[in-house]
Order: C-alpha cells, then structure tokens, then sequence
C-alpha cells in the first residue's frame, strides 16, 4: 500500500446516497470520513420531513446499509410502505449513522469550503494523480483524502422563480412572500397559508405536493385560494402515467391533482414565465411577460417556487471537471438522464465510469451527479455508490457491472419545455375548451390583471 491508498475517502455528506457510500466503504474496508454540514444525518431529508415519499421503503434502503443493519438487528420497516422524510430519517438513516461501524468516522456540522490537491492547483499536471486531495472546511481546517465522493446533493441551491435561467426582478428582495419546494402547508407552516392566496410555480412533483396540501387546507380555511402556474402549454407531464405508473403512490399523485383543476379547486395557469414581483400593500405583485411580448400581473400573498434544483460545484473550482454545458452533469452521463429524452424509469444503468472527471478519485454522485436533470431516484444514487466505491478497491469488474431496475413512470415523455405539444404517448392533453370549464387557463386568454405566472422543470421524482 502506497502512502495515499493509506489515506481516507472522504465523503461529503451524510444523507442517504452518502451513508451508502460509506456503507459499502466500510464492506470494502477501505478508511472514510463522512463530513455532514448539519447536526444530524439526513439534516437535508428532515427539511421536509412531513412529505410522504411515494417510493416505499423497497426502494428507499441501500444493500450494503441493510446488510450492516440487519447484523445489528435492525427492525425492517414493511417494503411497501410509504414513509415520509422524517420516518426515512428516524427509522433508517439515524440508526445506519449510529452504527459502530459508521458513527466513529461521521463528523457533523462540518462545512466544506474548497477541494484542490495538496500543493497543486488546476493548472499542474505532473504528478497529480498521486497527490493526496486537500479539503478546506469553513473553519479553516485541512484534511487530506485520496479520493472524494461528493454526495452534497442539491437541496440548498434551488432554482431561480424567474423565467431564462435568471431570477425575476425583485425576487431577491421578495422573501417576505416567497417559499421554496415543499413548505410543511398543513403543519409548522399553516399560518402563512390559511386564508391567503398562494402561487405554485412549477411542473414537478414537488409542485404537485404542494398544491394538494394546499388544496386540503383550502377546504378547512375560509378564503384559502390557490393557483398553480406552468411554463407549457399543458399539465399532462405533471400528471403523470395514472394507472400505468409502476409506483401507485406516484401515479396517484397526478390524478388527485387533475381532479382538483377539473373540479377548480387550483386554478391551473399555463404558457406563463415570471419577469417580476413587486410590492403591493403587502402583498406581491407578479408580473408575466407573455411569449407575444405582452405581459400581466397577478396579486397574491404567498409564492411557492417549486421550480427544481441545480449542483453547485464551487467547491470543486480547482479540480478539472469535465461537465455537460446544459445538464451540469458529467458529459457522459448527461445524455442519458436528459429530461428531454428521459422520464424517472427510463434512465439507463450507470456507475464509475459515466460518473469519473479528468481528476481522478473525484465523484459528485447523488441529485448532485444530476445537474439540473430532475429525474433523480434514490435507488440509481445507491448503484453509483456502490459501483464507485467498487472502482476505489481495484474491483472493476463489480464497478462496471451496474444494474438499475427503476420502476417505470408510466409517461413516455418528460420533455419540460414542450411535453410532446401537451401530450404524451400514454395520454392526451385536455382540450383548450374542457380547460376554460375546469380551471385551466391558457396564456392567450389571460390579460393584465387577471392571472398570470411561470413554470421551470420541478423534480420529476421528486423527494
């Protein structure tokens, strides 16, 4: 064993792709350090701990980590059940993290700053493949690893509100009314919705949450309104496959949300995008610009940018990656999670080498690995762990030998910029008449003061 083999893999993060990855390090006996920015595993997962996940716990528990709890006698929860995030938590990634195994090499409330190698930057390249990695922390302390496994996630650099990539015009003052994925509406957060007009913006099913939760409360609070805004011409992607989805809870999801826009309890706004929020006696005013040029406004009190995530790869400045200019992705992996040609089960099987840069020993896996792509599952997040982590012991024959079954969405496009005209294969958009009888108002039917707003891509899988 040379000097750097010696050294740990560090792993950054400890939700629940990077508690894997430290599952399977500790199975192939190679030393890690997991560095956790919060006080707890899974600090991201319990953000939105009152979300039902609709992927039941079959889906949800990493193979290493399982056979690590099971030797400690760990209480399987039933496969087919749903848990929410905080049950995710509590119920598997706590007691994975306090694993003897694991705990001893966890560090919480450590922040990374910065990824080099030690004595070089970017520029040189003699030598560099055998040079320990160096990693800054917030508070200026250095450790040195001989590989990364960046499972950071993407949870605190959401999207922006505004349409092109850019925020709106007032939306970094906006923060008095406006909310980012999955405020808990019926629980800790119910004060700010009660009785208030709220916005949803976005396409994904973290949009689609939302908006169920607020059309519960919308039922028990006099003067709850609700309105759901989306950049397309239609809502079928959001939707979803219905009785053709592999997941039921996921497939469910789409259809309790149409009959809420059939029956008008959210009023679906389509072909909108945000170019600003103004002040309005305390409220805020949203104002659309239309694809004609023309624009509108809408007043409400609260706004929900549910509008996706994107990796912030910052840390990594001085590393040479090789990304994907549109997906943020690596270049090899982006064209097979590209929402355009991919739904959430359609994503072909990928690992160590779909994942590797020109630095080697640095892997971002996870939401992270991603990009902007919303078509995460947990389950793909676990095999490039474990074939990664496979890489790093010499074992490349297990590395390449990845193998992703992925429960199929039932929608055979997922394109967020123009879902198939409205359409998908496994379904049809609804009529622009049914949708001025049902709640769904198209962007050339809205003018000044009526109803207005924008759409980015949402998780397609969302949680």
């Amino acid at each position: 064993m040379n000097a750097l083999d010696a050294l740990p893999v560090v792993v950054i993060g400890a939700g629940p792709v990077g508690l894997a990855a430290a599952a399977h390090l500790h199975e192939r006996g190679l030393p890690f350090t997991v560095l956790e920015a919060g006080d707890t595993a899974g600090a991201a997962v319990r953000q939105w701990g009152h979300v039902r996940l609709f992927s039941p716990w079959r889906y949800d528990v990493d193979a290493a980590a399982r056979r690590l709890l099971d030797q400690a006698g760990w209480v399987a929860p039933d496969p087919d059940a749903l848990p929410t995030g905080a049950e995710l938590a509590a119920d598997y990634l706590q007691p994975l993290a306090d694993l003897p195994q694991l705990r001893p090499r966890l560090r919480y409330g450590v922040r990374v700053e910065a990824i080099s190698r030690l004595g070089l930057d970017r520029l040189r390249t003699a030598g560099r493949d055998a040079t320990p990695f160096l990693i800054r922390l917030a508070d200026g302390e250095e450790l040195l690893a001989r590989a990364v496994i960046d499972a950071s996630g993407t949870w605190r650099t959401p999207n922006v509100l505004g349409a092109s990539g850019l925020p709106a015009r007032g939306e970094d003052t906006a923060g008095d009314h406006l909310e980012h994925a999955l405020p808990d509406v019926l629980g800790a957060d119910r004060d700010r919705f009660a009785g208030r007009h709220t916005l949803v913006v976005g396409a994904g099913h973290s949009a689609a949450t939302t908006l169920l939760s607020l059309a519960d409360l919308a039922a028990e609070a006099p003067g709850t309104q609700v309105t759901w805004a989306i950049r397309a011409a239609s809502a079928t992607r959001t939707y979803g496959g219905g009785d053709a989805d592999a997941l039921p809870a996921r497939g469910a999801l789409g259809s309790r949300l149409r009959a809420h826009v059939d029956a008008g309890r959210v009023r679906l706004l389509t072909g909108f995008s945000v170019h600003a929020l103004r002040p309005a006696d305390g409220r805020v005013d949203v104002v659309v610009r239309r694809a004609d040029g023309g624009e509108g406004s809408l007043v409400v009190d609260r706004i929900v940018a549910a509008t996706g995530f994107r990796p912030d790869h910052s840390i990594a400045a001085e590393l040479r990656l090789d990304l994907d200019p549109v997906m943020g992705a690596t270049r090899a992996l982006a064209p097979l999670i590209d929402p355009n040609e991919h739904s959430c089960g359609t994503v072909p099987p990928h690992g160590v080498d779909e994942l590797s840069h020109p630095e080697a020993g640095y892997h971002a896996v996870g939401m992270k690995s991603y990009g902007r792509a919303p078509t995460f599952l947990m389950a793909t997040g676990y095999e490039q762990v474990r074939s990664v982590v496979a890489a790093l012991a010499g074992d490349w024959a297990a590395a390449r030998d990845v193998q992703l079954d992925l429960p199929e969405t039932g929608v055979c496009s997922s394109d967020p910029a123009d879902p198939a005209g409205g359409d998908s294969c496994c379904g049809t958009a609804a009529p622009a008449a049914k949708g001025l009888a049902t709640g769904i108002v198209p962007l050339n039917l809205i003018t000044i003061g009526a109803a207005p707003v924008t759409a980015q891509t949402g998780g397609c899988c969302g949680g």
